[in-house]
């Protein structure tokens, strides 16, 4: 029977409100700040509609947590779980344990005349989220279109484990492989790793670790995709201007590094205002980690001064392995810096995490290290872990991942 045509266009109406009805409660009950959809993106109505599903998303788990049926975290991680998908017709993929890490291993079917490279690369997620299914097309892409072998690994996650696991989980599942490359046909001088967001952090702090290791092969390169590299300063201008921009709030750029940390988020906020760090500590890392360092291009959006906070010494002795350079990379010494590889750093002009990429260049390129730099104007963070997503992918995170191809083609 024909439902009522008064009837269908309520369910129509209901249809569209609800996008509007997962951004509100998502706000309300997450408490997170109003959000903003710049201009200058690509497909505007597409990311408020990712944005509703996400927002959406946290707030029923919040509901769920309430009741006690399961944690936010959880059913978080089992929506974006992914799905593992049908054989691809041009890569062998199988599923293994590098050193008691979990991995799966792409090779592509092609004869190749000589060794192949080969990219380890960790997932993006805050540390919290990600799984190997949930990167299943960008490792496949990466794998077909570079003719290369992509070993995808999957951490331990926090809050669970805390740091250090996931970059242990990662340094040990690389020095497995690179010790091993008989096995898939590659050529240990062509090994690089490569990450995105919180697995850009985790390769970079896994490149350094491995600079200078007279014992295994030099990595070829480091591929950081809007990587997360430091929490001294969350006001940075990209953190001033993109505050509000999705997929990733100032807010939960401070939680994940929290949770992460510690698994405890209670200080977000001392965090968030800087008085986490001591006036000396603040001053010595000045130098790597400062808005001056910033090209000022990058600040033409609107960036205001802030007043200095005051130091809270109990906050410090909580966080205080935030200096470690394997948590936060960009801290590293000189001396390992200018032992880096060849390097590719992707950044969007609308991520809260764009400057501690071009903080990071400035490193690189201060200590003779060769950077290759593609920066997304429209892009925004997430937005190469949305590709071939449901049909909810964006052009340009289709020219990012391009630009990690094309680059990975040249080595």
């Amino acid at each position: 029977m024909a439902l009522p045509a008064a009837l269908l266009l309520l369910l129509l109406l209901l249809l569209l409100l609800l996008p509007l009805a997962a951004l509100v409660l998502g706000t309300v009950l997450l408490g997170l700040p109003s959000y903003e959809i710049p201009p200058g993106v690509n497909q505007p109505a597409k990311l408020r509609l990712v944005l509703a599903v996400l927002l959406g998303t946290a707030a029923l788990g919040k509901i769920l947590e309430k009741t006690g049926l399961c944690s936010q975290i959880t059913f978080g991680r089992y929506v974006r779980q992914g799905r593992r998908l049908r054989v691809d017709p041009k890569l062998f993929i199988q599923d293994l344990q590098f050193n008691k890490v979990p991995v799966r291993v792409y090779q592509p079917k092609a004869v190749s005349h000589r060794r192949r490279r080969a990219i380890i690369f960790f997932h993006g997620g805050g540390w919290v989220f990600g799984s190997l299914d949930t990167y299943e097309k960008v490792c496949r892409y990466i794998s077909r279109e570079s003719g290369s072998v992509v070993v995808s690994v999957q951490y331990r996650l926090a809050p669970e484990h805390k740091y250090p696991a996931a970059y242990e989980d990662c340094l040990n599942a690389t020095i497995h492989f690179m010790r091993n490359t008989e096995h898939y046909g590659v050529d240990p001088a062509r090994i690089s790793v490569c990450g995105d967001s919180a697995g850009g952090n985790l390769a970079a702090a896994v490149s350094q670790t491995l600079a200078g290791r007279s014992d295994l092969p030099r990595l070829r390169a480091q591929i950081l995709i809007y990587p997360g590299l430091q929490a001294l300063d969350f006001n940075l201008p990209s953190y001033q201007q993109n505050r509000g921009v999705p997929l990733l709030f100032r807010e939960r750029a401070a939680f994940f590094a929290l949770q992460y940390l510690n698994g405890d988020a209670s200080h977000m906020q001392e965090v968030l205002e800087g008085s986490h760090i001591p006036p000396d500590m603040r001053l010595k890392y000045r130098k790597w980690v400062s808005a001056d360092n910033i090209p000022e291009k990058f600040k033409v959006r609107g960036v205001k001064p802030l007043r200095p906070t005051d130091f809270v010494a109990e906050v410090y002795e909580t966080v205080k392995r935030f200096c470690e350079p394997n948590l936060c990379p960009l801290l590293a010494e000189d001396a390992i810096v200018h032992q880096l590889p060849e390097s590719f750093i992707l950044t969007c002009e609308y991520d809260v995490l764009r400057d501690d990429g071009l903080l990071y260049k400035k490193r690189l390129e201060d200590n003779g290290v060769r950077v290759t730099w593609y920066h997304l104007e429209d892009g925004f963070h997430g937005i190469i872990s949305l590709y071939d997503y449901a049909g909810l992918s964006f052009p340009s995170g289709k020219r990012g991942l391009d630009s990690v191809v094309n680059f990975l083609k040249g080595l």
